[in-house]
């Protein structure tokens, strides 16, 4: 008799498995038939609906096989570290579970990495073989096949017409594959390393985080303990597999809940992704949130100052009927009857257009998450979930929950897996089942991070209050300290700048200074919509931001947006002078990470003209 994943998300009660191995052979057996892994070829030749291809359980359980032997065959045991540098495409996902099977610990790169880091990364795990996409990446990773210094000695090129005498990956597939090797298989221990996760380094080098199965596997239950899902309910994996939220949402709690992972290569395809799929679970790390915001409010702008009425009155009602829910009480009966047929008759049909009308559980993390963005989504019915952690925990370490409780703005209560403190300086300290083993060195061993109590010092300031929720001020080395001495956040100062929608990122800066100067970037969805319905011209294309960036009545605007943020914010955290910029940030440029955090240092280093004018001005 087969056992569905209980509606909670939870794995079977009898689920005994303790590495990822053992959940993907339970999978193969249990739900051999279900949809495991969906892609879209790049021919379009699909074979499923909008040309979608896909594999079941069980012929996951094939593929890593037959994934596996190929890699042993090139060298490849129990133990060694093998880089990944792909898109999210499915020989990522499977060679990554090939691997892991083998006993090896994959280590995936981000795309976007400087040479810099992919040499430092290289010469730290000591590996011997990189899997690779196309002509870009062996660019990249080939001169250090003749580095002195790392031990990198085989490339396994993805793409056809990119190998150039490397090692061609559709070779790794071997068939037929001894019984004999199958059976080697899937002999990993829960302690075993199952990845290293290097983080993006918004300051300093890259550090390799090494996570085992019983780190992963203790989130996993955990976030089970506190999410309520669907049985196999679909995930839409676009962030990068270098990070650890889709690490644990595209990889790992897949395989725990034998749930459905729809491959996006291109991030700039999500939206029609998302309009396909309509999924239950949907999550984005704030800048996501944001831009799909951003995106609404310029389609809403545009509709008749009736129907406008109509959408802002069902989310008044939305939001009431949320606020309730977030002081743990029983909508009153007349809300709950208005929220229902406001949600039927306008939210739904609204959500619908953009493929969440489906949505049970919305989640973010990663960054501070601005509470107008929340409360927007709000008016949807649409509550997000916003969650904190870090690599070193096996990502959640807190998150709020529709099922034991939420505070919009903050980052929830700690999961059973992880106990939270704050020390005196304010730091947020962590310990607990998910909290690393260490970090790699690069002889192999590992230095651990911990004290003797295993506590973990995690950089980011915050607070509990009195009911257990933490609330996240800011990262410790990000504080701003000006000359008279005043602390000050600020992702607190730069969330109030970006409530306005003409905003769309911010940085402000005035460490050792008397006073907060910021350089604002208008948001590319808002800006152009903004400028249409004020009959802005600029003569040109309205979404050239250079050009709104220059124009008499936007600055005005903006220069309103500055003012009604210092109105909200103490003298000290007001901002006395901005720049307006043409260009918006984004990870290809270097001023975001991959999973999209500001790298400050970068910003201000590149900046810095425009920042010493802001003083001298």
């Amino acid at each position: 008799m087969t056992t569905a994943p209980r509606t909670t998300g939870e794995p079977p009660a009898e689920q005994t498995a303790q590495t990822v191995p053992l959940l993907l052979e339970r999978n193969a057996l249990r739900y051999a038939d279900l949809p495991a892994l969906s892609w879209r070829p790049e021919d379009g030749a699909g074979t499923g609906e909008n040309g979608w291809s896909t594999l079941t359980w069980s012929q996951v359980r094939e593929h890593t096989t037959r994934l596996a032997a190929g890699y042993a065959a090139l060298g490849v045991g129990r133990g060694d570290h093998v880089l990944l540098m792909m898109a999210n495409r499915p020989e990522h996902w499977l060679s990554d579970l090939a691997l892991v099977r083998l006993g090896a610990v994959p280590v995936s790169v981000y795309g976007t990495s400087a040479a810099e880091q992919v040499t430092h990364i290289a010469r730290n795990c000591r590996a011997r073989i990189a899997v690779v996409e196309g002509r870009e990446q062996v660019a990249l990773w080939a001169p250090l096949l003749d580095d002195a210094d790392t031990p990198l000695d085989r490339l396994v090129v993805v793409e056809p017409g990119a190998q150039d005498g490397h090692f061609p990956y559709a070779a790794l597939s071997r068939e037929p594959v001894p019984e004999r090797f199958a059976k080697s298989l899937d002999t990993a221990r829960p302690d075993d390393p199952l990845t290293v996760v290097y983080t993006s380094g918004t300051t300093g080098e890259p550090k390799g985080v090494v996570l085992g199965h019983r780190h992963v596997l203790a989130n996993a239950l955990a976030l089970d303990d506190v999410v309520e899902l669907p049985p196999h309910v679909e995930h839409i994996c676009y962030l990068p597999f270098a990070h650890i939220a889709e690490r644990m949402l595209g990889i790992y709690l897949p395989c725990h809940r034998a749930s459905h992972v729809y491959l996006c290569r291109d991030p700039a395809g999500l939206a029609e992704t998302v309009r396909e799929v309509r999924p239950a679970q949907f999550f984005g790390v704030p800048r996501v949130w944001e831009k799909l915001a951003a995106t609404v409010r310029s389609v809403l702008s545009l509709l008749p100052a009736e129907q406008q009425a109509v959408i802002e009155e069902a989310a008044r009602v939305a939001r009431d009927h949320v606020a309730h829910r977030e002081r743990g009480e029983d909508p009153p009966a007349g809300l709950q009857a208005a929220y229902a047929r406001h949600r039927a008759e306008v939210l739904l049909p609204l959500l619908a257009a953009g493929g969440l009308d489906r949505v049970t559980w919305a989640g973010s993390a990663s960054a501070p998450m601005p509470i107008d963005v929340v409360r927007f989504w709000a008016g949807f019915g649409i509550v997000i979930m916003d969650a904190w952690g870090l690599t070193e925990t096996t990502g959640v370490a807190t998150t709020n929950s529709p099922r034991t409780g939420f505070r919009l703005g903050s980052v929830g209560r700690p999961v059973s897996s992880a106990e939270v403190r704050i020390a005196v300086d304010g730091e947020i300290e962590v310990r607990g089942a998910t909290v690393f083993a260490g970090y790699l060195r690069e002889d192999g061993t590992v230095r651990p991070a911990v004290e003797e109590e295993g506590w973990l010092r995690t950089g980011d300031i915050g607070r509990l209050d009195e009911d257990g929720y933490l609330w996240i001020t800011d990262r410790k080395k990000e504080m701003i300290i000006t000359s008279t001495g005043k602390n000050v956040s600020p992702a607190l100062v730069e969330n109030a700048l970006k409530e306005h929608p003409l905003i769309g990122q911010a940085l402000v800066h005035g460490d050792n200074r008397s006073y907060l100067v910021a350089l604002l970037v208008l948001d590319p969805e808002a800006a152009p919509a903004w400028a249409a319905a004020h009959g802005v011209d600029t003569g040109g294309d309205l979404a050239d931001l250079a050009a709104l960036a220059a124009h008499p009545a936007v600055r005005e605007e903006v220069d309103r947006a500055v003012a009604a943020a210092n109105s909200r914010l103490n003298r000290t955290e007001q901002v006395k002078h901005y720049t307006l910029l043409a260009e918006e940030w984004g990870p290809a440029t270097g001023e975001l990470t991959p999973s999209l955090k500001m790298r400050r240092q970068v910003i201000r280093e590149k900046y810095g003209a425009e920042l010493t004018e802001l003083y001298e001005g």
